[in-house]
């Protein structure tokens, strides 16, 4: 008997792996895109895997994509809470007139 492999397990430890990567590296809080995808996806998955237990291979994909993409948005999260209290410090000195632009 030739099991099939999860649909979507693959796709959710790709876009976890992806959030992880782009929010640290490259576009920041853009990152929790591929999170909410990767979430998406695993929760199909392990619906899928509870309906139809012992047909499919790959669950545990989908738990681990699932486990990366929280912490890809977890990350993008903290990372959006940074950089508006990054902005919000420069607006606040601009407008408070204690910063007058010379370096």
């Amino acid at each position: 008997m030739s099991q099939e492999k999860l649909p979507g397990a693959n796709t959710a430890l790709i876009m976890g792996i992806l959030s992880i990567v782009i929010t640290l590296f490259c576009c920041g809080p853009f990152g929790a895109i591929f999170s909410i995808i990767g979430i998406s996806n695993a929760n199909s998955a392990e619906r899928i895997h509870q309906q139809q237990p012992g047909e499919f291979i790959g669950y545990e994909d989908a738990r681990t994509g699932k486990i990366l993409s929280y912490i890809g948005l977890a990350i993008a999260i903290v990372l959006l809470v940074l950089t508006i209290i990054f902005f919000g410090a420069i607006a606040a000195l601009i407008t408070s007139g204690n910063f007058d632009g010379d370096f």
